[in-house]
């Protein structure tokens, strides 16, 4: 095994300078970094982190905790994350609870016991379990968006509600009075966000809500059944507000085995983007969150909590939406 003492005498330096530039620590005269770097390199020496951890208590490791990876806005929200961490030196360990809050506790702790210098959290169902089980170890922790009711813990994420009611009135305004909400599952607060923004938007417009809400999950499958119990209504609906992208690609398939036409027949809008990269031509009008942004805001935060750093008392940081309007919602009705 290639040591540090290898790679000082490959570099005809102190022991001490190659640790320093290994650790990034105190100061190094260029030409010494470089001859070092060199070295290693050569040697192929790769610093034992799990000594250095033990004696810094710090492991360089964040863990990211979501509840579809497979969802693109997650994956973006991934990315973003990734980034961020890694241009401040960190690693980044991905779990995914598929939407339970025993596969959340589960992950929690084995990672706490891995002792992860912070966890960045999109919450299964409430995470009112989960918060205190991190808070109690003292492990920083910033939950993404997603709120936490009674909890004092800093959040990034965006307006939901605000976002929602944007959508609903812009149906509204397009001439539609029998709009059903394919909503994801109660307890949920992005859930309950969007749902507040919809009826918020039908209260302005004096419309009685008349059980237009479906509750389902935030994937396709869901998105699927809940447009099949809609085709069943009486009347028959003229547009549907899907509570995010993975509901409306599911809506939409059944539509189209239907033979719904979409805008013509049954306008849809939707909740978060489907990137340019899965599509052939992008057609959903969307209210589009800063995923990547999201991301990268929730990773400064949690590094300022473990730098001792930036306000002490919790923040929640509020991230802009972008109603971006495209085919799906179609034309103003006659």
């Amino acid at each position: 095994m290639i040591t540090l003492q290898d790679v000082a005498k490959r570099a005809g330096v102190a022991p001490i300078t190659v640790s320093r530039v290994v650790n990034n620590s105190g100061y190094v005269a260029l030409e010494v970094r470089q001859r070092v770097q060199r070295a290693i390199a050569d040697l192929g020496y790769v610093p034992n982190t799990l000594a250095r951890s033990l004696r810094s208590r710090q492991t360089n490791t964040l863990a990211l905790i979501l509840t579809d990876i497979t969802n693109p806005f997650f994956t973006t929200v991934a990315r973003g994350v990734e980034d961020a961490a890694s241009d401040a030196g960190f690693m980044v360990i991905f779990c995914n609870t598929d939407e339970r809050e025993s596969e959340e506790e589960k992950y929690l702790r084995m990672l706490l016991q891995k002792r992860v210098d912070g966890i960045l959290l999109v919450p299964a169902r409430s995470g009112a379990h989960s918060l205190p089980l991190i808070q109690q170890q003292g492990t920083a922790v910033v939950v993404l968006d997603r709120r936490v009711e009674n909890a004092q813990v800093d959040v990034v994420r965006c307006d939901s509600e605000e976002a929602a009611c944007e959508l609903g009135r812009l149906l509204l305004s397009l001439g539609h009075t029998e709009i059903v909400l394919l909503a994801g599952p109660p307890g949920v607060s992005t859930s309950e966000d969007r749902i507040a923004g919809f009826r918020r938007a039908l209260a302005e417009a004096g419309m009685p809500l008349r059980g237009r809400i479906l509750h389902g999950e935030f994937t396709q499958e869901s998105g699927y059944m809940m447009a099949e119990q809609v085709l069943a209504l009486t009347p028959r609906p003229t547009a549907l507000f899907a509570a995010n992208n993975f509901i409306a690609i599911g809506a939409f398939k059944a539509l189209e085995e239907q033979g719904i036409r979409v805008p013509e027949e049954m306008a849809l809008v939707a909740f978060d983007d489907i990137p340019p990269s899965l599509v052939i031509a992008p057609f959903l009008t969307v209210a589009s969150q800063p995923a990547y942004a999201m991301g990268q805001k929730a990773v400064e935060r949690l590094l300022q909590r473990l730098r001792n750093e930036g306000p002490e008392e919790c923040q929640e940081i509020l991230l802009p939406t972008e109603l971006i309007l495209r085919r799906s919602s179609g034309e103003k009705r006659a």
